[in-house]
């Protein structure tokens, strides 16, 4: 998470349909633009270093898509925002395949005008509300997609409807064999809506892990948790690399520690589902 952006009649911006202004502005701290929703940062995407990922949670997935085997990859997206992972996977797995479902197309429409796609990339954005569009994925990714990422949000949360056991076997059916599921979850102290995710998840797929900083996964302090879920064990050459990299050390949680992390949260079903906790707005300033 960055910080707000004040608006501002300069910067590209559009009115999406649900509600709100997108914009992309310049970052503050590094290289590229940062896609801005209502003073919410969504995305940072460097045109000149697709490679270069900021937000911390995204550099732990692009970690784990690092350790993934073979060269391109059939990958799907739920949320699009800048496009940040597709332009990521692209620009290491030349020749992948991709889909990406995006709510709003406005918010499509201002990201591929000012931050243009690399030319021949093989990245569909199909338009309409994640789950529904999974439902309308070509019937040939069933089973044969290396790679899902779920990173959709509506302002600062994720839909309730997003979050359910439900969904997730709907993901599941998408992946092949040693396909990987990630996910971004946002939570603050206690941990409550992480800790039913990570149950949620690991009922569907039986190989999780979770990785986040480790103030955040102690439930210290709100921030996002990346949770990592297969049908097969998940690749762990990463795992000492993680610990160790910087700029955005990482506590990785597998095994006997996922379990007790998750131990004793209720699974989320459509019947009870909620959306994600919301932050305060102090977060985005820091």
């Amino acid at each position: 998470m960055g910080r707000s952006r004040a608006r501002d009649a300069k910067h590209p911006s559009a009115r999406l349909d649900h509600g709100g202004i997108a914009s992309i502005v310049p970052s503050e701290f590094t290289s590229g633009f940062e896609l801005v929703v209502d003073g919410t940062p969504q995305s940072h995407v460097d045109l000149d270093d697709p490679t270069h990922l900021h937000f911390e949670y995204i550099v732990r997935m692009g970690a784990v898509i690092d350790q993934l085997p073979g060269t391109a990859l059939t990958a799907v997206h739920l949320g699009a925002g800048a496009l940040t992972i597709p332009r990521y996977v692209e620009a290491t797995r030349p020749g992948s395949r991709q889909q990406v479902i995006e709510l709003e197309a406005p918010l499509a429409a201002l990201v591929r005008e000012h931050l243009p796609l690399p030319r021949g990339a093989a990245i569909r954005i199909r338009i309409g509300d994640a789950r529904e569009g999974v439902t309308r994925l070509p019937s040939a990714l069933a089973g044969a997609c290396d790679l899902v990422v779920s990173d959709v949000y509506s302002g600062a949360q994720t839909p309730a409807h997003l979050t359910s056991v439900e969904f997730y076997r709907e993901l599941a059916q998408l992946l092949a064999p040693a396909g990987v599921l990630l996910v971004n979850v946002a939570d603050g102290p206690g941990l409550a809506f992480a800790r039913r995710q990570v149950a949620t998840i690991s009922a569907v797929l039986p190989e999780v892990a979770v990785l986040a900083d480790t103030q955040v996964l102690k439930g210290r302090r709100f921030g996002n948790l990346v949770i990592a879920a297969s049908a097969s064990p998940l690749p762990t050459d990463w795992l000492p690399r993680m610990l160790a990299a910087g700029p955005h050390p990482a506590k990785i949680a597998q095994g006997a520690e996922v379990a007790s992390f998750a131990q004793g949260a209720r699974i989320v079903t459509d019947a009870d589902a909620s959306a994600s906790p919301k932050p305060d707005a102090s977060i985005f300033l820091r």
